[in-house]
């Protein structure tokens, strides 16, 4: 399974009616959803510490085959200089991250709007992030939102470090489309509510042929996340679907 396609996090109430049997358990939310995408990203991470009881549960709630991104904790990510965040980065790693083994896929670090690029700075950053987690091979994954980052100098030193640049289709960030590690990352922003697959088949069938051109790469991981988030299922399902034709 080399292009996984997901969603961003499994509870969100409208759900309820557009993408969730009547009546499902919340407690079994999680169970459906990954019986239907076959990799989400978790957010909660971003907002507080997840203790290492919910990473094992999460991960043994989900097919063997199944994948999660973690997202980063805004203590990691949204300093005024990046260069003071290793302890969070340390604490975040720490916090039982681990206990997703095999599930475990990027890790999803994403830079705050008005962060600007500065090799130095980002350099530096990238020297704070381990390699492996235990015995377990730790993949990066950066969001970068301001235009500065579009600097070949920011590129190449993602390069170097086999980090991917995250392909964010957005109406409010930089499209950077050029692969930087050995996997590729994206987040399809752009549902609409009008539109019963979130995304029209026609700009499905354009990011499945991008995708496949990232695949002679490497794994693929492709969320659809934001804009119209009732429609994101949907999305990432009518995708999988033209997967597998």
């Amino acid at each position: 399974m080399t292009i996984r396609v997901g969603i961003g996090g499994w509870s969100y109430e409208p759900w309820a009616e557009t993408f969730y049997p009547p009546k499902l358990a919340a407690a079994k939310q999680l169970e459906y959803a990954a019986s239907k995408v076959t990799a989400i990203e978790i957010n909660a991470t971003f907002y507080r510490t997840q203790s290492a009881t919910s990473f094992k549960k999460w991960a043994g709630s989900t097919p063997d085959s199944f994948m999660f991104s973690v997202k980063a904790p805004r203590a990691a990510v949204q300093r005024k200089d990046l260069r003071e965040a290793a302890q969070s980065i340390e604490w975040f790693f720490n916090s039982g991250v681990g206990e997703l083994g095999a599930k475990l896929g990027p890790v999803f670090w994403q830079m705050a709007p008005y962060k600007k690029f500065d090799l130095d700075e980002m350099t530096a950053y990238f020297d704070m992030l381990p390699e492996k987690l235990g015995k377990l091979r730790l993949r990066h994954a950066i969001e970068v939102r301001h235009a500065s980052f579009t600097d070949d100098a920011f590129l190449k030193l993602a390069r170097e470090r086999n980090i991917a640049v995250v392909t964010v289709e957005s109406e409010k960030h930089p499209l950077i489309i050029e692969p930087t590690a050995d996997f590729a990352y994206a987040r399809l922003e752009l549902t609409k509510a009008d539109e019963p697959t979130g995304y029209a088949k026609a700009d499905l069938k354009r990011w499945l042929k991008t995708a496949r051109d990232w695949e002679k790469l490497g794994n693929v991981f492709l969320y659809f996340i934001s804009g119209a988030k009732e429609r994101n299922p949907a999305a990432a399902m009518a995708m999988l679907e033209l997967l597998s034709k």
